[in-house]
């Protein structure tokens, strides 16, 4: 499933403007983006959501326009916030609605659940009566990964999903996606401030600054180092 952003504007108070004159991510293609607090990431991703309303421009996903129609959801997993569950249900109610949500019977849920129960290191899946809102944060973000990956989209988005994890499940995390990617074809677009997890994951990485995409790298042995070179250049 393609992303194409074309002349796309989004204004936040006086000082900040998201302007992306166009970008294209292939169907399939694992993308990152990287930059500074308050570059544009998570605007970007919002506007692919149409969870805001750009100033100018469009942005399509698989040929749709996001303000436009809503076909394109049916086809679409993301996880940005903790805004995006609904804490009052036990994780296994969770699963079960968003599964059904999409179609899927309550067996299928269950197997579509197996390959992600090692990415839990405490028995979230089977908990019942233990609330989303009584989790750490950090199984609270898994709880949210996993439901958007459920589904087997054809296109994902996610917003920072290795802060807050522990070491072995970030590793746990990297092999998911590559492996949803290699097996389903998903298209991924990850923001990170990570930037060895996102250069492992990705083929392709831009760098976000002040609402302006200053960069475009197809991800190579070298890419880590010429990212973090960038960075360390801004902060001189």
């Amino acid at each position: 499933m393609t992303l194409d952003v074309q002349h796309l504007v989004k204004r936040q108070g006086p000082h900040f403007r998201l302007d992306i004159p166009a970008l294209h991510v292939t169907s399939g293609e694992t993308f990152g983006l990287v930059g500074n607090n308050g570059a544009g990431k998570t605007t970007l991703m919002r506007l692919m959501l149409d969870l805001t309303q750009a100033d100018a421009g469009e942005i399509r996903l698989g040929g749709e326009n996001v303000a436009r129609s809503a076909d394109w959801k049916r086809h679409t997993g993301s996880f940005l916030d903790p805004s995006f569950l609904l804490d009052f249900l036990t994780p296994d109610e969770f699963f079960a609605f968003i599964g059904s949500t999409y179609g899927l019977s309550g067996r299928e849920i269950e197997a579509r659940l197996e390959p992600y129960r090692s990415f839990f290191t405490d028995p979230i899946p089977g908990q019942r009566g233990k609330y989303i809102r009584d989790l750490s944060l950090g199984n609270t973000k898994k709880v949210g990964i996993v439901a958007a990956m459920l589904v087997r989209p054809r296109f994902l988005i996610l917003d920072e999903p290795f802060a807050n994890l522990d070491p072995g499940s970030q590793i746990r995390l990297k092999s998911l996606l590559r492996r949803l990617n290699e097996e389903h074809g998903t298209t991924l677009f990850i923001s990170s401030h990570d930037l060895l997890h996102v250069t492992e994951v990705c083929s392709r990485i831009a760098i976000l600054e002040e609402g302006r995409i200053v960069r475009d790298l197809h991800t190579s042995g070298e890419t880590l180092q010429e990212l973090e070179r960038y960075f360390e250049e801004r902060i001189r």
